[in-house]
């Protein structure tokens, strides 16, 4: 099995690779933007790619869903150490073979992997978090659509309008108004308030 492992913290890699590598799983490409990702894996077509959510250029989930639809048929293992509900209901979202929290330890890997090979999902939080009562704040969350959330977590780095446009392929007077209807849903009229609502609920 041939597995790309993205993610922008240097030591996460190590670790990740070693836990791979106990599995006999060759790591043939490591990087840390998720720009990158696109052209390595329609280069090399591993059959595992492993990815965190918070990257350069492009976040692991919109990397995520680029490369289903560019009909990437490989297992996706999508990993964080933020909001797990929030991510990880994206994730399934969007294709992917399961989602693990950093917070949980990374020998959860080796169980996605698994599950995946398997032909199953990962998602281990689902039965305790997706069954219950969401609460107001995720509710607001989950109302949000893919194109809201990404232009979210731009303007949450401080990417600047035309940016956003560009990375998107999409209009600045559309970016504006994602921005204004994704403050409307959430609740939050000032970029201070959705900074505090962001942090408060570990998305950023």
């Amino acid at each position: 099995m041939k597995a790309i492992v993205v993610d922008d913290h240097p030591l996460a890699r190590i670790a990740i690779r070693n836990l791979l590598d106990t599995q006999g799983i060759n790591v043939i490409s490591e990087l840390d933007d998720g720009a990158k990702v696109i052209k390595t894996v329609e280069i090399t077509q591993p059959d595992l790619v492993i990815i965190d959510v918070d990257l350069p250029s492009l976040s692991g989930i919109e990397v995520l869903e680029q490369l289903r639809k560019r009909r990437y048929s490989g297992a996706i293992i999508v990993i964080s150490a933020k909001n797990e509900l929030f991510y990880g209901k994206r994730s399934a979202a969007l294709g992917a073979n399961g989602f693990i929290s950093k917070k949980e330890g990374m020998n959860s890997i080796i169980a996605a992997v698994e599950a995946a090979s398997n032909g199953y999902s990962y998602f281990p939080f689902s039965l305790d978090h997706f069954s219950g009562e969401a609460t107001s704040e995720q509710k607001k969350l989950d109302s949000l659509s893919t194109q809201e959330i990404n232009v979210l977590r731009y303007i949450l780095n401080g990417t600047s309008y035309a940016d956003i446009a560009s990375k998107m392929h999409i209009s600045n007077k559309t970016v504006s108004s994602y921005k204004i209807r994704l403050m409307e849903k959430l609740n939050c009229p000032s970029l201070i308030e959705l900074y505090d609502f962001a942090q408060r609920n570990k998305i950023w």
